[in-house]
C-alpha cells in the first residue's frame, strides 16, 4: 500500500492521511488546523489535472486564521483508492451524483455533520455546486472557482454526445475539435501518459499555456455555443482537429528561462504532479469528463432542475481563465438564476486557470473574508440577498 504524500512537500502545518471507508473508497487528504477540535471546517475540492496538493498554499492562512481544512485527492486522483482505473471499467461511478456522495461520505467519515464551506476549483466547482445545492443542510456555504455552475439540466435534455457543433467545428477552414469530447476518447489517456516530450514536461507546457504567464490569455464574453465564437478560444480548449493535446501545448513550452522565474509552480512542486500522473495515468480524471460529454448520470440530476444554490455562495476566478466564459451564457446564469445569494464574483489580476496557485495570498483573503461573513449569516438563519458585484483586483 502506498504512504501519504511526503511531508517535505507540504508546507508546515499541512499534513497527509487516509481515511477509509469513504463511498467504497479509501480517501487521500491534505489537512491543516487538525490540532484543535471544535473548529469550523472548510473543505476544498481540486480539479483536471490537479490533486488536493494544488491547495498547499492556501491551506495554512485558512488554518492560521481558526479553520480546520481538509483537500481530498477526489475519486481518480492521487493516492486515494478504490476507483476504477479502467477505461472500459466502472465508469458509472465517476457521474457527478456519485462524486456529490464520496463528500457527503467523506464529511461524515472525519466525523462531522456539516462543513462551513465547500469550495471547488475546475471541475471541483461542478462537485462543490452540486454539493450545496442538493445537501444545503450539509455543506453551509459554497465558493465556485473558474468553473460557473449554471444549474440542473431541463427535463428531456440529452447526451450531447450527437452536438452538430462537432460538426461544424470539424468544417472550419482550420479543423477544429472540442477538448472535452476529445478527453473522452480511449487514446486521451496514453496521448499524454506516453507523449514524445515526457509527462514532465507535458504538464510545464500545460499549466504554463492556461496561466497568466502565457500572454495570449485574454479572455472574452463569447456570443453564442457556434463554430466560429468557439474557436476564438486558445487551443487547450478548441483543439486542433488532429493534434493530441500533449502536442497541442508542446508548442507553448515555456523557456528554461520562463519556468526558472516561474514563482508560483517552481519544477520541485511540478514534480509532485508528474511523479503522482506517473503513476496513476489520467483516466481517473478523463472518466469525469466522459460522464459530462456522454450523459452519464442526467436523467439523475434533472430531477433538480429548478432548484437553485440557497446557501451563501461566491465565485473566484483568474482574470486571464477563458474557463469563465467557455460555456457560453453560464456565468450569466450562475448569477441571476443557478445561485439566490452570490454576494461576489471575483476576477484576480495575475491569474489565469490556476488561480488557487498563481495568486493564493489573494485567494486566502478572500475566501477567509467570505468565511467569516458567510459564517455570521448562517447562524444568524439571513434570507436576504446581497448585491452580485464582479470586483477586479490588481
Amino acid at each position: 500500500m502506498i504512504d501519504p504524500l511526503d511531508s517535505g512537500v507540504l508546507p508546515a502545518g499541512v499534513r497527509a492521511r487516509f481515511v477509509p471507508d469513504v463511498n467504497g473508497m479509501c480517501v487521500h487528504i491534505l489537512e491543516a488546523g487538525f490540532d484543535e477540535p471544535g473548529r469550523p471546517c472548510v473543505l476544498l475540492l481540486h480539479g483536471f489535472p490537479e490533486l488536493a496538493y494544488s491547495w498547499r498554499k492556501v491551506m495554512p492562512d485558512l488554518a492560521a486564521a481558526g479553520f480546520h481544512v481538509i483537500a481530498p485527492d477526489q475519486r481518480g486522483y492521487g493516492r486515494t483508492t478504490g476507483w476504477d482505473p479502467d477505461y472500459d471499467g466502472d465508469l458509472a461511478s465517476f457521474r457527478i451524483m456519485n462524486l456529490m456522495r464520496d463528500m457527503i461520505c467523506l464529511v461524515a467519515a472525519i466525523g462531522r455533520t456539516s462543513v462551513d464551506a465547500v469550495v471547488g476549483h475546475d471541475f471541483g466547482s461542478s462537485v462543490a455546486a452540486w454539493c450545496a445545492l442538493a445537501r444545503p443542510d450539509i455543506f453551509r456555504s459554497v465558493v465556485l472557482m473558474s468553473a460557473p455552475f449554471a444549474g440542473p439540466p431541463p427535463p428531456g435534455a440529452g447526451s450531447s454526445a450527437e452536438d452538430p457543433i462537432h460538426a461544424s467545428l470539424a468544417a472550419l477552414d482550420r479543423p477544429r475539435k472540442h477538448y472535452q469530447w476529445y478527453y473522452g476518447t480511449r487514446d486521451a489517456n496514453a496521448d499524454m501518459l506516453h507523449c514524445r516530450q515526457g509527462l514532465h514536461a507535458f504538464l510545464r507546457a500545460y499549466y504554463h499555456y492556461k496561466s497568466a504567464d502565457w500572454p495570449g490569455n485574454k479572455p472574452e464574453r463569447l456570443v453564442g455555443w457556434s463554430a466560429a465564437e468557439l474557436a476564438r478560444m486558445p487551443t487547450y480548449y478548441i483543439m486542433d482537429r488532429d493534434l493530441t493535446i500533449a502536442e497541442t501545448v508542446a508548442a507553448e513550452m515555456p523557456s528554461p528561462e520562463a519556468i526558472d522565474a516561474c514563482v508560483w509552480l517552481p519544477d520541485s512542486e511540478l514534480r509532485v504532479y508528474s511523479d503522482e500522473y506517473a503513476r496513476t495515468g489520467f483516466q481517473g480524471g478523463l472518466q469525469w469528463y466522459r460522464c459530462r460529454t456522454g450523459g452519464v448520470g442526467l436523467s439523475e440530476s434533472q430531477i433538480f432542475y429548478g432548484s437553485r444554490i440557497e446557501v451563501p455562495s461566491m465565485f473566484v476566478s483568474g482574470a486571464s481563465d477563458w474557463g469563465i466564459y467557455q460555456t457560453p451564457g453560464a456565468f450569466e446564469a450562475m448569477r441571476t438564476r443557478a445561485c439566490s445569494r452570490m454576494s461576489e464574483c471575483h476576477l484576480l489580476a495575475g491569474a489565469g486557470h490556476w488561480v488557487q496557485q498563481e495568486q493564493p495570498a489573494d485567494v486566502a483573503r478572500l475566501l477567509l473574508s467570505f468565511l467569516r461573513s458567510s459564517t455570521v449569516l448562517c447562524r444568524a438563519g439571513e434570507v436576504k440577498r446581497k448585491g452580485s458585484t464582479v470586483e477586479l483586483n490588481g
